[in-house]
């Protein structure tokens, strides 16, 4: 009873007046002394650490999904920049032949009209294991309006042809198959000749050469566009070596592929503008074409 007695001597009034007071007193001595600055220097060492650690995982989930996005983004971008180059190389071999033949052929030019051809990227998704056959698997097929015999093209010149065709892939015989050959003309003289694939990516072997030709080693040989299946003007090779062996009834003309056939992986499927087989795009590819120049999309 004695001390509920002397607890209640001191009023809740007096208890707050000297608290206010005490409180008083310490801004006080914090703002005009910095008594408090120890402490409060102790007390952030202190909780630092603490908060260090609760921000930790936000800010390594924020830097991973940073670099995630980045990493997509530049794969697009990556992805988006190969194929607008593949496909303006392809569009500069047709006009350098272009500008070249303009040279030396204004007049016959003048009267000859050629059609610009539609393109499509592929992508190599299989390389045939056989050692005596040059063929590979693109990721394009009828459903993308790919059809047999269709001429196929890299950033540098002709590649081969579409062999066999499915619903989603198509088999590509390479220039360099021992069964394929493809006529050509040669960029100066003009001189008509069949290049006929030997089993080696690297070599071609021109048939039918005359001892007289007037063919020279470095000339390179475009497509003429005889037989209907290449278009006229790309690049197919260039001479390395001729050998005039008169025991022999031709000479012997070996080429090398402007196409590193060993190497492909992004093609080119090429259409004829009047042709009554057209690409097939898909929704996304003809949403990104649409967004393109017009120049760009032929």
């Amino acid at each position: 009873m004695s001390s509920h007695l002397f607890l209640q001597r001191v009023s809740l009034k007096t208890r707050l007046t000297l608290a206010l007071l005490l409180a008083f007193l310490l801004i006080f001595a914090d703002h005009r002394l910095g008594a408090m600055q120890p402490i409060r220097a102790f007390l952030n060492s202190v909780v630092s650490p603490v908060q260090y650690l609760a921000v930790m995982p936000e800010q390594a989930l924020d830097n991973v999904i940073s670099q995630v996005q980045s990493r997509r983004r530049i794969m697009r971008e990556n992805t988006q920049l190969k194929e607008d180059n593949l496909l303006l190389q392809g569009q500069l071999q047709r006009f350098q032949f272009l500008v070249r033949e303009n040279d030396r052929l204004r007049e016959l030019l003048a009267s000859d009209s050629r059609e610009e051809r539609l393109r499509m990227v592929a992508e190599v998704i299989a390389v045939d294991s056989d050692p005596f056959s040059h063929q590979v698997v693109v990721n394009k097929g009828t459903r993308h309006g790919v059809y047999i015999g269709q001429p196929v093209i890299d950033a540098d010149g002709i590649v081969g042809q579409v062999a066999d065709v499915g619903v989603t892939t198509a088999r590509v015989i390479l220039i360099s198959d021992q069964s394929h050959a493809i006529p050509t003309r040669a960029e100066l003289s003009g001189i008509r000749v069949i290049a006929q694939g030997v089993g080696d990516t690297a070599q071609l072997e021109l048939m039918h050469v005359p001892h007289s030709t007037e063919l020279q080693e470095g000339d390179v040989l475009f497509s003429s566009g005889l037989g209907g299946v290449f278009p006229e003007g790309y690049p197919v090779a260039r001479i390395k070596r001729i050998t005039r062996d008169e025991s022999l009834p031709f000479a012997q003309v070996s080429a090398a592929p402007i196409a590193n056939l060993d190497r492909i992986r992004m093609l080119l499927l090429l259409w004829d503008s009047s042709s009554e087989t057209q690409p097939v795009r898909s929704e996304a590819e003809l949403r990104e074409q649409s967004q393109r120049p017009v120049e760009e999309q032929n």
